[in-house]
């Protein structure tokens, strides 16, 4: 234990990969929160009774790591129009049933790789599915909430507004639990921002800008989904 582990804590935050190197050994549980839109890409295909396998990176490896899998590859490009998925949740809602789709993510993706080097159980989370999350965790004594950021072009983490937010909403539905300080400090940002300040954040004028504020609303969406997201060996599935 370290003066930085949150160990003494049962709901600890800690920001993207750096949470999972440094904190996840002493976690039971792991939840990691990619808001705009890795998970809530998981939240919306899962609900749909879509299987998602993630994967990191962008690449060749991503469609034979789908042939490997029987699975389809979402396309690298962001959209959500033409046949296929992407990264769009809006390109995920009338996904049929029994869809398995690799969702290759430098974030969200990438921090669930990483996650599974440890035996923490490992689930997404997002805006959608807040309450849910939080029921299928109180099971777990160790909760280590990672909200996953986004990357400068250096490829430096840049922690982003939206999953920090989520992060303290989750945190906001545990009662009767021990919490670090930087939890606490999570849900207080929860607790004190509006949604009208949510939706004029970075990442979400980023993605208006480019077209897909239908996005940025399907991601702001809090608590519509009664569905939780766990990770069973390789892929994301739904669980009450």
């Amino acid at each position: 234990m370290t003066d930085f582990s949150q160990a003494d804590f049962d709901v600890r935050v800690e920001w993207g990969a750096p949470a999972i190197e440094h904190l996840a050994a002493e976690a039971d549980c792991i939840v990691i929160i990619d808001v705009m839109s890795f998970s809530t890409c998981v939240s919306v295909a899962t609900e749909r009774g879509g299987v998602i396998f993630p994967y990191p990176w962008k690449d060749a490896r991503a469609q034979q790591f789908a042939a490997e899998n029987n699975a389809d590859c979402a396309h690298f490009d962001r959209r959500f129009q033409g046949p296929g998925f992407t990264l769009s949740p809006c390109s995920l809602r009338d996904m049929p049933a029994g869809t398995r789709l690799v969702l290759p993510s430098p974030n969200g993706s990438a921090l669930t790789f990483k996650a599974k080097t440890h035996t923490a159980a490992i689930f997404s989370a997002c805006f959608r599915n807040l309450t849910a999350t939080a029921r299928a965790c109180e099971q777990y004594r160790h909760i280590l909430i990672v909200p996953a950021g986004e990357k400068w072009p250096d490829n430096s983490l840049r922690p982003a507004l939206e999953d920090l937010v989520a992060a303290g909403g989750l945190v906001s539905r545990f009662t009767y639990r021990s919490l670090s300080a930087e939890a606490r400090a999570a849900r207080a940002v929860y607790q004190n921002l509006t949604r009208a300040e949510l939706e004029d954040c970075g990442s979400a004028r980023e993605l208006t800008r480019r077209g897909f504020a239908a996005d940025v609303t399907l991601c702001l969406q809090e608590d519509v989904s009664d569905f939780a997201c766990k990770l069973q060996d390789e892929a994301f599935t739904v669980v009450r």
